[in-house]
């Protein structure tokens, strides 16, 4: 009971931490509204924050307290988790599909980099991983794979993230017709014509959708290995990083997206990053040698 409420009231920090820098962060980097918003708006807009920052507390809280590493490795895991998930994925997206004004996605990007170096050692320190390991705990599985089955895994990993995102994006976010009108485009009637379209006339969105697959598959390794238990446990820490973690920043209103087109988005997206976390786990457990090897750590907090 006692450990419960000491976890429970440390991510009640963390996701106060988490609000406060995100917003100071923004504040400081990205450029001014040109129109004041309402009060209703910020009512939703400090309501979707708070939403945003406590669920993904939650995850980090998570994925910290469950991690055989701590110090500065799990620090810099944190962050590479934070700022990959938050921005790189995600701006990878967003340069490619929405129409930015001048300047804004370098500043997206060191937005994003500021706000995951503040918050990855303010979240490890909270959840009292901190400090460098003093005692020997039992072994902590790590992923190890020949050559070939890496080739043969990561190969799998990238096609089937590009079936699952063309899928999705098809079946729940392009049959909406908010964002077809929102992107300019048509709905040919079927998934096979929509894919023989986009082969015909942007093939190079299919590339750009494998190369996201391997760096999706490079993430997920980073937090398996991370863990103390390759199992379930992973898969459910990859699936709510890729799935959740990532889209509850689509609960923000947006001002270069209509609501309709993000919340057709935030289910797309959270459903079909879920799903993919889930199997990219079981692809490269299955089969796989995972050799165990003896790890330092301190006691969990609480």
């Amino acid at each position: 009971m006692k450990r419960t409420l000491s976890v429970v009231v440390r991510v009640l920090i963390t996701s106060i931490v988490y609000c406060v820098c995100f917003a100071v962060v923004s504040g400081l980097v990205m450029p001014a509204r040109e129109q004041e918003m309402s009060l209703a708006e910020s009512r939703q807009m400090l309501l979707a924050l708070f939403v945003m920052s406590a669920v993904n507390a939650g995850i980090l809280a998570f994925v910290i307290l469950r991690s055989s590493w701590t110090g500065w490795p799990l620090t810099l895991a944190i962050f590479i988790i934070l700022f990959g998930v938050l921005t790189v994925m995600t701006q990878m997206e967003t340069a490619v599909f929405v129409k930015l004004p001048h300047g804004l996605l370098p500043r997206l990007f060191l937005m994003g980099a500021i706000f995951s170096a503040l918050l990855a050692p303010l979240a490890v320190l909270i959840f009292g991983k901190h400090r460098s390991p003093t005692s020997v705990a039992k072994s902590a599985p790590q992923l190890r794979l020949p050559t070939t089955e890496w080739i043969w895994k990561l190969s799998l990993i990238a096609v089937v993230y590009v079936a699952i995102y063309f899928s999705f994006g098809y079946f729940i976010a392009w049959r909406n017709p908010a964002v077809r009108a929102y992107y300019g485009g048509g709905d040919p009637g079927s998934f096979l014509a929509q894919m023989i379209s986009v082969l015909r006339d942007q093939s190079w969105l299919v590339l750009l959708q494998l190369f996201r697959g391997l760096l999706w598959a490079a993430l997920a390794v980073l937090i398996i290995n991370m863990l103390r238990s390759t199992g379930p446990e992973a898969g459910l820490a990859v699936a709510l990083v890729f799935g959740v973690l990532m889209t509850t920043q689509l609960l923000l209103p947006n001002p270069l997206m209509p609501e309709a087109v993000r919340l057709a988005h935030l289910i797309e997206t959270s459903t079909s990053n879920f799903l993919f976390g889930l199997i990219i786990v079981w692809i490269l457990r299955a089969g796989s040698f995972v050799k165990r090897r003896n790890l330092l750590s301190v006691p969990d907090a609480g």
